[in-house]
């Protein structure tokens, strides 16, 4: 199954890559103990990580989502032919994923909305597509959504020094700059409505403008949390960040708020990278977080 209804909102798994993304955990997760590793083997293995369990296995997919007539993306991954000398495993790839979005029924310019939750390197790089040698909207209908706040961090003219570095070069220009150009996005601050059961809030921590979806719709929930959490042992481990969460201390604050209120309201989590079954439902006890059960989307094997 790649597709679910949540009220009167469909919600699909679009697949752009699985697998390895050529790190340990210790050294993505500096915060867990190897422990949790090794005790959680039997169920992090071989959905989140690989089977001799160090290396961290991770998923690039976008969420498409139709609500009240429209056709929502929520990130586009990595995107194809991007030059990322920093960041290898990211660097020209040539993966299908447009052929998968057509095969959920979606054309480049069937597409209303692109929400970018954050303007990381794996989020943003569909945005664009190279046209002869320019990089332009691949969605040229689209209106993009993204945070002011990471808009502004980004922006190599601003001059900010982030954790990530120069894992992050040459993504603002050929990504993020191109569609600004185009004058598709909105740059929003703090909260953004999208329609009567969708809206974005701020969530920062992981970046300056990290964001969270959520959705309402009848008496169902679900909030899509990006990079607030990158394997189900950080539900586990909640006060655990990445190695690339700019602000750690927001990163934990962001992470146990959104944590609590999805297990208070019953709502699937749904991270960005997860593979397996690609989101969860969380229960909680007292500042404990546990995992209750899994979405039904269907988990899938490793890519070449």
């Amino acid at each position: 199954m790649e597709t679910i209804t949540l009220g009167a909102v469909s919600i699909t798994r679009v697949r752009e890559y699985f697998g390895s993304v050529d790190m340990t955990p210790a050294t993505f997760f500096p915060d867990i103990p190897k422990g949790v590793w090794d005790d959680g083997a039997s169920w992090l293995a071989p959905h989140f990580l690989g089977a001799d369990t160090d290396v961290v296995h991770s998923a690039i997919q976008t969420w498409l989502l139709r609500s009240e007539g429209r056709t929502i993306l929520v990130d586009t991954g990595v995107g194809n032919h991007k030059e990322r000398p920093y960041a290898p495993v990211w660097s020209r790839l040539d993966t299908d994923f447009l052929a998968n979005l057509a095969r959920a029924g979606v054309e480049p310019e069937d597409v209303d909305v692109v929400i970018n939750t954050h303007l990381h390197v794996d989020h943003v790089g569909w945005n664009t597509r190279l046209e002869g040698r320019r990089w332009v909207p691949t969605f040229p209908n689209a209106t993009y959504l993204m945070p002011k706040d990471d808009f502004d961090f980004w922006n190599p003219a601003n001059g900010h020094k982030p954790l990530l570095g120069r894992g992050n070069q040459n993504v603002f220009e050929d990504s993020v700059a191109p569609v600004h150009e185009a004058g598709q996005t909105l740059l929003w601050e703090n909260s953004h409505r999208i329609d009567a059961g969708l809206s974005l809030d701020a969530a920062p921590g992981h970046t300056p403008g990290s964001s969270v979806l959520t959705l309402s719709s009848g008496t169902d929930r679900a909030v899509f949390v990006g990079d607030m959490l990158h394997s189900p042992a950080q539900v586990l481990e909640p006060d655990a960040n990445s190695c690339f969460c700019e602000d750690p201390a927001g990163a934990r604050a962001t992470r146990r708020k959104v944590l609590g209120w999805a297990a208070d309201h019953n709502a699937l989590l749904i991270p960005a990278h997860l593979g397996g079954h690609g989101a969860a439902e969380v229960t909680r006890d007292a500042d404990k977080f546990a995992i209750k059960g899994w979405a039904p989307f269907t988990p899938y094997a490793e890519q070449s």
